[in-house]
């Protein structure tokens, strides 16, 4: 192989992995073969703190290919972590990214690069179906749906981080400062001729998944609150709304009682639920500020999304 392509590589593919020792050899051979026909390439992994064999078996892949890399952190610090630090590292013309769990058929590649090669600057895949259960496939409906609603910019519906970047627009996800990554979601403001490709998810084939309903809520709670101020207004909108109606509340008892002399019934019971209600409503709200003010003192304490023990290739 030419050494001047092992420097300029026209394709990256980044992997993030977290315990994926069962599925990351396959992985990256069918990578290597849907990339081979189309221009050299490197395969940078990201281990994001593996606690089976899944470092050691990439560290000796890549002992034998020098196009494909490793960078290994020094704990978890979670899949957007791993992603971001994979576009940091990527040198490629293009960038793919996609799981290490083999859920994301690496033969779609090509597809997208064919999509590439005509103009577009942002290839993602839409899936179809999916084989999680029905209450993780109604929680991605709902995220993607109140994304979609609420955001100040279009993101595709039901498009995960399984995509190709081109390096255009690359360059400009890689210097947005925010610590709080949604990838998928930086993706879609900066904007450019982006395209969906249709394909069917298929279900894990070894090992538990990784992202659990927790996860999965903590990552849609990131998304929503890092690209919409929209929880906020709500809020104030809907506090003066509740203040207007007990202050018209209580002006019709005045009403009832000075003009008409009828006493409304209002019991202890009815003061209970109405303290309670407004209670709650007050609760909420601070909740939305305190998600504000959680992710806000996240980007003042200036902390690294991520730290590297070891690499290899790089």
């Amino acid at each position: 192989m030419n050494p001047k392509d092992l420097q300029n590589p026209l394709f990256t593919v980044v992997i993030p992995v977290l315990d994926e020792q069962e599925c990351v050899k396959p992985l990256l051979e069918r990578v290597s073969a849907s990339l081979a026909p189309h221009g050299n390439y490197e395969i940078v992994v990201v281990d994001d703190g593996s606690s089976d064999r899944t470092p050691d078996i990439v560290e000796k892949i890549a002992g034998l290919d020098s196009r494909i890399k490793l960078l290994r952190f020094s704990r978890n610090f979670g899949h957007q972590a791993a992603i971001t630090a994979g576009l940091n590292a990527a040198r490629g013309a293009a960038v793919v990214i996609i799981d290490g769990d083999l859920q994301d058929p690496p033969e779609l590649i090509p597809s997208m690069i064919e999509r590439w090669r005509c103009g577009f600057k942002v290839v993602y895949a839409v899936r179809r179906n999916r084989k999680e259960g029905l209450a993780k496939r109604a929680a991605y409906k709902a995220f993607y749906f109140l994304m979609r609603a609420i955001a100040p910019f279009p993101i595709p519906l039901d498009s995960g981080d399984f995509s190709l970047i081109d390096r255009e627009v690359l360059e400009h996800m890689v210097k947005m400062p925010e610590r709080t990554r949604f990838v998928r979601g930086l993706r879609a403001w900066v904007g450019f001729p982006q395209v969906g490709i249709e394909y069917d998810r298929q279900g894990r084939a070894h090992g538990a998944p990784k992202y659990t309903l927790g996860k999965l809520f903590g990552l849609g709670r990131n998304g929503i609150i890092a690209f919409s101020g929209l929880p906020l207004r709500i809020s104030f909108v809907l506090g003066i709304s509740l203040s207007l109606g007990a202050l018209f509340g209580a002006s019709g008892l005045v009403v009832l009682k000075m003009l008409f002399h009828i006493d409304a019934p209002v019991g202890w019971f009815s003061l209970a639920v109405g303290f309670l209600f407004f209670t709650g409503v007050q609760f909420m709200f601070l909740g939305v500020i305190g998600e504000y003010l959680s992710l806000v003192l996240e980007e003042v304490q200036q902390r690294p999304n991520y730290i590297i023990k070891k690499r290899v290739n790089i």
